[in-house]
């Protein structure tokens, strides 16, 4: 039987090869971007709660209303901005379901996509399976800076679409004010939408404020937001997500979700719920990774690697020029099988594969496996 395959490109990621090689070597996974650590203890009870009640059917399409609502005043307290948990609000299975039902609801065939490169692997694939056109904006180490001049530059009469990341993985970078002004100058009288992932909104360090689409009401009138409560509450197994956008997308974008989704398991949503109301439990989340990223950049000073700051998210990029003339994968590979550490290059992130000798290293896991990792790596020279 013949078939026509949507993406006739697209293997096994570096994710799961890199994970593979880490199992049959032993090595210590650096590579794949989830904790070692369990969730709360307070929320599992909650989650187990709601389901020995019996909340095990079906929920409302759009979430759990009392979950919607939680976010509503979440929204309004961190960011300044009042929507409407009725038709603003939808709860996903993930934040990667988000991405793509909101690719899948906005871009048609021919429609340009604009990506800011490296980016996190779902998108391109995202945009190709619904006919959609990749342009791509490349940041350059070491300070992966957007001109924003130069990314204009490659906006035509066919732009649909920009994609931001901030907190960006996999470089930690995050945005800045002048950032989000100079997206919302460039978009302004232009039927080009924002589709803004930040899953990573609480991981951002050294007292920095997360700049959200939802902190600008120009910018959000065009935007559609995506968080993860999996990378918020150490759970990311449990896929469970949202998406934030002004009535007139949100109404389209649900379109889409209730055919591909229709909705969320729903005893997981009535015990997010009921956990929001310890707000803390987020707004330490800062202090609780940058502890984990400066005792992780401390032990890896003892190295030859080269790191290039982590300003969010719980990765950190790190230069091995110092050591090796390899290319990134043929690195990793080695680093996985010779000194039992397995860590994901940085040129996957790429369309071109760009070769900037950096690596990416995941510090969300207890001191131990970050202690033992670095003592694995003082052994490069």
């Amino acid at each position: 039987m013949k078939i026509h395959s949507k993406l006739p490109n697209v293997g096994t990621s570096i994710f799961s090869l890199m994970s593979a090689l880490a199992n049959k070597h032993q090595a210590i996974n650096l590579s794949q971007g989830f904790p070692n650590f369990d969730c709360p203890q307070p929320l599992k009870q909650l989650v187990n709660k709601h389901m020995q009640e019996g909340k095990n059917q079906y929920v409302p399409m759009a979430g759990v209303p009392l979950l919607r609502e939680k976010l509503a005043s979440k929204i309004e307290s961190m960011y300044g901005l009042k929507v409407n948990p009725d038709s603003e609000i939808t709860i996903t299975a993930g934040a990667t379901q988000a991405l793509f039902t909101t690719i899948a609801t906005f871009i048609k065939q021919g429609d340009e996509v604009l990506l800011i490169e490296p980016a996190y692997d779902s998108y391109r694939p995202s945009i190709q399976v619904v006919g959609g056109i990749p342009v791509i904006y490349e940041l350059k180490a070491p300070d992966y800076k957007i001109d924003w001049n130069e990314l204009q530059s490659l906006i035509s009469e066919r732009t649909r679409m920009i994609i931001i990341n901030t907190p960006h993985n996999p470089i930690g970078k995050t945005l800045k004010t002048t950032d989000l002004e100079a997206l919302q100058t460039i978009t302004s009288n232009s039927d080009i939408l924002v589709l803004s992932d930040e899953v990573y909104e609480h991981l951002i360090y050294d007292q920095a404020l997360h700049q959200s689409v939802l902190r600008y009401p120009k910018l959000y009138e065009r935007s559609l937001a995506v968080y993860s409560f999996g990378k918020t509450f150490h759970n990311t197994g449990w896929k469970v997500g949202y998406c934030v956008a002004p009535e007139y997308l949100m109404k389209e974008f649900r379109k889409v979700h209730q055919f591909n989704v229709f909705s969320v398991n729903s005893f997981v949503q009535y015990g997010i719920a009921d956990f929001l109301d310890d707000s803390s439990v987020y707004l330490n989340l800062p202090d609780f990774y940058q502890q984990k990223r400066d005792f992780f950049e401390a032990i890896m000073q003892n190295t030859p690697f080269i790191p290039s700051p982590s300003e969010g998210t719980y990765f950190q990029l790190f230069d091995y020029s110092p050591i090796s003339d390899e290319n990134d994968i043929a690195f990793t590979k080695m680093l996985t099988t010779e000194h039992g550490v397995a860590a994901i290059p940085v040129s996957a992130f790429y369309s071109s594969g760009r070769q900037d000798k950096m690596i990416r290293l995941c510090f969300a896991k207890t001191e131990d496996t970050l202690q033992a990792a670095g003592e694995r790596l003082m052994g490069l020279k």
